[in-house]
């Protein structure tokens, strides 16, 4: 994909949806890569054990998971903030998809306001949140 523009952004622009793999091998090696070693992130039973419907996604993974999707629709941008809400579990192996729509442009700092959800096979939202990025 070609480098975004500043001038080229449109307000309420529809960022390309991404479908992440959050399958469990993808998630053990994040976990392993970041010492988040709880085995609620990496065994459904155990999760089970917690009072969690299975395996959940950590936090941060789903941060980083929000972030690559900006970066799918502008490689090289520079993230300057993400903000995120944690409305309910994202699970180990299922299919979520990460949208984003542009909500503001700042003509003086030249920055892009982005809010972003992650949804699951139901369309029901797990993280919803807003980035600030500069092209």
């Amino acid at each position: 994909m070609s480098a975004r523009r500043y001038e080229d952004v449109e307000f309420g622009e529809d960022l390309p949806e991404v479908l992440p793999d959050v399958g469990m091998v993808n998630v053990k090696r994040f976990c392993h890569a970041t010492g988040m070693l709880a085995a609620r992130f990496m065994d459904h039973e155990a999760a089970k054990q917690e009072q969690l419907p299975g395996a959940i996604v950590p936090g941060i993974m789903s941060q980083g998971l929000l972030v690559a999707a900006i970066h799918t629709w502008a490689p090289g941008c520079v993230v300057h903030f993400v903000d995120t809400v944690f409305r309910a579990p994202l699970l180990v192996d299922s299919h979520p998809i990460c949208r984003a729509v542009v909500t503001d442009k700042d003509d003086d700092t030249r920055r892009i306001e982005i809010d972003l959800t992650i949804v699951n096979e139901a369309g029901e939202t797990r993280v919803m949140g807003t980035a600030k990025v500069e092209l």
